[in-house]
């Protein structure tokens, strides 16, 4: 079974969706202030001149008429509003490019017969390094050596071996790397923390890259300033 970058399983989903009206269902009939003004003049039209409509009834749906119509704008405008909120936080969102996101998870899962596939991100160039397979006791299962002068997103995968070279048992692990860059300073990272690659937007969501995958941006944990 594949894993992406943030320890989920890969997998096709098959989606359907399609414009049903259900039966009955007019789509004109909510009344709005014009409908509502045209009934209160055909009152007017036909009503009986020898018993006019009462003064206080034609001020009162006047009243609610322009209660309605207050209403209206209102929603209006507060749908405007909203949507120009939502304009404002899809393009601050391109200010995040450049910076560090963290999915808050570095776990991948094993299943019998697999390969788990996963990305690390490296801010320096790598002079010499070590990858970890933990346990969930936070217990080394495995390690493997990083190649030095690789840096920026790379692609890794476990054979699935514990450190003995025996088929580790099924479930969920979690990935850290330590390593040393071309100055001698010690740097770690893990799955789940990648820079802000590009932003896209699709059907109102709002979408970031991350390796080689988009995530929904509202999934991300955290955004920090500067290189891991």
């Amino acid at each position: 079974m594949a894993i992406d970058a943030y320890g989920n399983t890969l997998g096709s989903a098959a989606s359907t969706s399609g414009n049903t009206t259900p039966v009955g269902t007019n789509p004109n009939g909510i009344l709005g202030k014009d409908d509502f003004l045209k009934l209160l003049l055909v009152e007017l039209k036909y009503q009986d001149p020898t018993e006019p409509m009462d003064s206080e009834k034609i001020l009162t749906q006047t009243s609610q008429l322009a209660t309605l119509e207050a209403s209206s704008n209102t929603n209006k405008a507060l749908e405007e509003l909203a949507a120009a909120l939502n304009s404002t936080r899809d393009f601050s969102t391109i200010s995040a490019i450049g910076k560090i996101a963290d999915t808050g998870s570095n776990a991948i899962v094993l299943e019998e017969g697999s390969t788990p596939k996963f990305e690390l991100y490296f801010a320096d160039e790598v002079k010499s390094g070590t990858i970890s397979v933990l346990d969930a006791n936070g217990n080394t299962v495995a390690s493997m050596p990083i190649e030095s002068g690789i840096a920026g997103v790379n692609s890794f995968e476990w054979d699935g071996k514990n450190s003995a070279g025996n088929s580790a048992d099924e479930g969920v692990y979690y990935i850290t790397a330590t390593y040393s860059n071309a100055q001698g300073a010690s740097k770690d990272t893990r799955v789940g923390l990648y820079p802000i690659e590009s932003v896209r937007f699709d059907s109102g969501v709002t979408y970031v890259k991350l390796g080689s995958s988009y995530v929904e941006f509202d999934s991300i944990k955290e955004v920090m300033q500067g290189s891991a």
